[in-house]
């Protein structure tokens, strides 16, 4: 058996731990919708997480532009911790 000339990419650029903004889904992998319908990981609604897949691009352009505006899930206090890490 042959090696793969495509080496997989380790750095960790696409990683739901890194809550990257190259990621077709805002999805980190800490999914909590304690007491309310929206996910505190990522920001979508339940319905939002539940149909990803089936969403156009269009709808999923939206749900980021929600997401993004807002600001308030862990995805963006990681993306923000880590900004601030890289300034210092």
């Amino acid at each position: 058996m042959t090696q793969s000339s495509n080496p997989i990419n380790q750095s960790g650029a696409n990683s739901l731990s890194t809550g990257d903004d190259a990621s077709d889904s805002p999805c980190i992998g800490v999914c909590t919708t304690l007491y309310d319908e929206v996910c505190q990981g990522c920001g979508r609604t339940l319905n939002e997480v539940s149909n990803w897949v089936f969403f156009s691009q269009a709808e999923k352009d939206v749900v980021w532009q929600r997401i993004r505006a807002d600001g308030t899930a862990m995805r963006f206090q990681r993306q923000a911790k880590d900004s601030k890490s890289v300034d210092i």
